[in-house]
């Protein structure tokens, strides 16, 4: 039976990607009294200059930090904590979620039609000494996209909530024209470098 882990994460699709790798886990979420303090919004800022791969591990490596801190806080029995990031970048320019519907829509009119990045960064607490991380890089084209069809999208209420204002795994897929990389990565967890990081710290067996 494989090592028990906590997941520092609210998405969805990061917890059903972990479970294709059998591993048992348990949310831990600023869900609870003593976590006000906790700004995630603040930590999610990008700095002056900042290139994609260097904010997508820095927040990630922060958001792990307030994970660990969490996890002390509420006295629960210790265990890996599992964090990541993702991000969507064109050039240097940095996609995070959409403010609202009309900058969901500019993002994806500015994706339309050409060929990004998506970077992921996954962090592992393995005991109170090594922590270990790892980045995937993937690129995403999309076809050329018309202002109905983002539109359209948008109104799905789907892009809200997602880096680069679109989920790979839902109806965004029609307008993607290829994907070069980890598909699990662009949803949000790469599973080979995720693996290869729980391996490395006892987690899940060879």
């Amino acid at each position: 039976m494989p090592a028990f882990i906590y997941l520092a994460s609210q998405s969805p699709r990061r917890r059903q990607l972990l479970e294709q790798l059998g591993v048992r886990h348990a949310l831990l979420l600023a869900n609870a009294p003593g976590d006000e303090h906790e700004d995630a919004e603040a930590i999610e800022v990008v700095l002056n200059g900042e290139s994609p791969s260097a904010y997508v591990q820095r927040v990630t490596a922060l958001k792990l930090d307030a994970a660990v801190a969490r996890c002390k806080r509420r006295g629960l029995a210790p265990a890996p904590i599992l964090c990541s990031d993702t991000t969507v970048a064109l050039g240097r320019a940095i996609y995070g979620k959409p403010a609202d519907a009309g900058d969901a829509r500019r993002m994806l009119a500015e994706l339309a039609g050409r060929e990004h990045r998506v970077l992921t960064a996954v962090a592992l607490q393995a005991d109170d000494r090594r922590r270990l991380a790892a980045l995937s890089v993937s690129r995403v084209r999309f076809a050329a996209m018309t202002a109905a069809q983002i539109a359209a999208y948008v109104a799905s209420g789907e892009p809200l909530g997602k880096a680069g204002a679109y989920a790979i795994q839902g109806a965004a897929a029609q307008h993607v024209e290829r994907i070069s990389g980890s598909y699990s990565g662009i949803m949000g967890l790469p599973l080979f470098e995720t693996a290869r990081l729980l391996r490395a710290a006892g987690v899940i067996g060879e």
